[in-house]
Parts: structure tokens; C-alpha cells; sequence
């Protein structure tokens, strides 16, 4: 196979990283907040429940949690999840591998989730109660205080920590081969068996390299951006 062959054949496997990526990231992100409203709530029972489920699973390995979302539905209810999932994927879009795509997608919208709401939290609780108080004196609502007064600067001191979550995300899409999806890496390895090609597994490297650098530019400006408050 020449050079350009190999690039098309990866970029294939590239394009399931890129979605699992973006889904991820659009779906992990917005849960991650009300996770962690909950897990900051004076109802205790509340509280505590979403504190373990938290712990458990930032404190599971993703690749554990993928099997898990994969294989369990169809032990425990006894129906084939997965493979009904495909078929109607298949039959109604004409798109394939969705039975393993989808429970992918919810281990690691829900993994991502619950590192991000740790961040949120982390950026909530870091606003002094001070800040709260002076805008309850000013007249405004308790709503009112946090989008105007404490929502700015909580996205300012989260974006560092997010963003290397982020690009920790895009590295995380290899543990999808673990089930058998086929993604970038996967799909060097094809190459590795069949054409006894083995150089494309390090050449993987430069797409990973080349998205984080266009990540890491795009989130350096947001920071930049974000230089209303100084220290």
C-alpha cells in the first residue's frame, strides 16, 4: 500500500475517534454540571448518593466500564441490546457498528461526566461566600449572583483543568478497540496482520499529535479570551 493509502485507510478509523470525541464532550460536558449541583446539595441523601456514584465511577477503569455498558445489558435482561441496536441502525440509516458505538459513547459520556463535575465543583466552591453575600446586599436573586457575578469567573479557573481533560478525551478514544470497534488504532493493526505493515501503528501518532495541537491552540486562545480577571 502506498503512503496516501495508509493515511485514508487510518483517517477512516480517525473519523469514529473524532465522533466519540465530540459526543463525548457534547453530551459529558453539560451533565457534568448538574452531577455536580447534586453532589454540592444540603439534601444529604442526594448529596451522598451522587458522591458514590462519582467515586465509583472516576475509580473504575474506562475500559472496565466500557465492557460493562457493552456486554451487561444483554446478561442481565437476557436480549441481545447491541445486536438489536445495529440492526436498526442498519436497516433505518444504513450505518454499521452502532451496537458497539452506542454503549461506547454512554461509558464515556458518563466517565467524562463525572470528572468534569468534579472540576465544576471544584470551580464553584473556590468562589469566596463573600462574593455571594456582597450581591444578596446589591438586591440580586440568588440565580441573579451566580450567572452575573460568580459564572465568569468559575469558567475563567476551570478552562486549565478542562482543557487538559479534554485532550486527555481524544487519547481515551483508543480504549474503544478493546470491544473490537475499529478506530484508528484498530485499524493499524489491521494493516500489522494483513500487509505486514508495521510502521502505521507509529504513524497513528501524527493524527493524535496533529488534533491535539489544533486543541491545544484553539483552547490557548480561550484562555486568552478569558483574561478579564486577573490575579
Amino acid at each position: 500500500m502506498t503512503f496516501l493509502q495508509v493515511t485514508l485507510f487510518l483517517w477512516e478509523g480517525f473519523k469514529l475517534s473524532l465522533l466519540i470525541f465530540a459526543v463525548t464532550l457534547l453530551c459529558g460536558a453539560p451533565l457534568g454540571l448538574p452531577i455536580a449541583f447534586c453532589s454540592m446539595s444540603k439534601f444529604k441523601p442526594l448529596k451522598y448518593i451522587t458522591k458514590v456514584f462519582v467515586w465509583i465511577v472516576r475509580g473504575i477503569p474506562l475500559m472496565l466500564q466500557i465492557f460493562i455498558f457493552y456486554y451487561a445489558p444483554g446478561l442481565v435482561l437476557n436480549i441481545p441490546i447491541s445486536r438489536n441496536i445495529n440492526l436498526f441502525f442498519l436497516k433505518n440509516f444504513g450505518i454499521e457498528n452502532m451496537g458497539m458505538i452506542v454503549p461506547v459513547l454512554v461509558a464515556f459520556a458518563i466517565n467524562y461526566a463525572c470528572y468534569f463535575s468534579e472540576i465544576y465543583r471544584g470551580g464553584i466552591e473556590s468562589i469566596s461566600q463573600g462574593q455571594y453575600e456582597a450581591g444578596y446586599v446589591l438586591g440580586l436573586t440568588k440565580f441573579q449572583v451566580f450567572k452575573n457575578i460568580v459564572l465568569k469567573q468559575v469558567i475563567k479557573r476551570i478552562v486549565p483543568p478542562m482543557s487538559n481533560e479534554i485532550i486527555t478525551l481524544i487519547k481515551d478514544t483508543a480504549l474503544a478497540n478493546c470491544i473490537m470497534l475499529p478506530e484508528i488504532i484498530m485499524k493499524a493493526g489491521e494493516l500489522a496482520s494483513r500487509e505486514m505493515l508495521v510502521w502505521p501503528l507509529f504513524y497513528t501518532g501524527v493524527f493524535y499529535l496533529v488534533f491535539v495541537g489544533l486543541l491545544t491552540i484553539i483552547l490557548g486562545r480561550v484562555e486568552k479570551k478569558l483574561d478579564y480577571f486577573k490575579a
